[in-house]
């Protein structure tokens, strides 16, 4: 899908306009175009399949108790509000009879997190890609983050995080997803106070 930047640049111009701002001002000479740059690069995911990614898996002969990649950088917005919300991914997965080069989950994560999204569904879509496109015995999925939306306005929260995981397979069994929630060391804390 191509985003297109005048109707978004134009858009602004009119958000300006309503917010009682003058959009002719010269602190607002390049606001629009940067909006419609930022927003390009913030929705770069819509239209894109996040399978594509797993598409070059490699064969294995033995298997692997597990893959774990921590702290995954998601940057994405909230649909509700088109607020950002930032934080990690931690994704783990038992391999069926292939893997996949580790920066493909980094790519998953990232093609996911390029769109309007809720926290909930993100989680919920990066485990059932790895699901699909990897045939996997086992798939867990951690996100961590902090909504703009709960900390720059309503409740103001600004130390709230929000955590959010998908478990599918066998590491949906209690005791499995409790090993590879200590591995992921979520507890810890993974998005840092800014």
């Amino acid at each position: 899908m191509t985003i297109d930047r005048a109707r978004i640049e134009a858009a602004v111009v009119e958000l300006l306009h309503a917010i009682g701002e003058d959009p002719t001002k010269a602190d607002y000479a390049s606001t629009p175009e940067r909006v419609a740059q930022a927003y390009e690069e913030f929705f770069a995911g819509i239209g894109e399949d996040p399978l594509e990614h797993l598409r070059e898996s490699v064969p294995i002969d033995q298997l692997s108790d597990a893959v774990v990649v921590t702290d995954i950088t998601v940057r994405s917005m909230c649909e509700h509000h088109l607020l950002p919300f930032l934080g990690v991914a931690h994704v783990a997965y038992l391999p069926g009879n292939r893997v996949v080069g580790l920066g493909k989950l980094h790519r998953v994560v990232n093609t996911l997190s390029a769109r309007p999204q809720m926290q909930e569904r993100l989680t919920e879509e990066i485990a059932d890609t790895l699901v699909d496109g990897l045939d996997p015995r086992g798939v867990l999925v951690v996100v961590e983050a902090k909504h703009q939306c709960v900390a720059a306005r309503g409740v103001e929260q600004t130390n709230s995080r929000t955590i959010t995981l998908a478990s599918r397979g066998e590491l949906a069994e209690p005791a499995a997803r409790a090993e590879i929630m200590t591995l992921i060391g979520v507890s810890a804390g993974g998005v840092q106070n800014d």
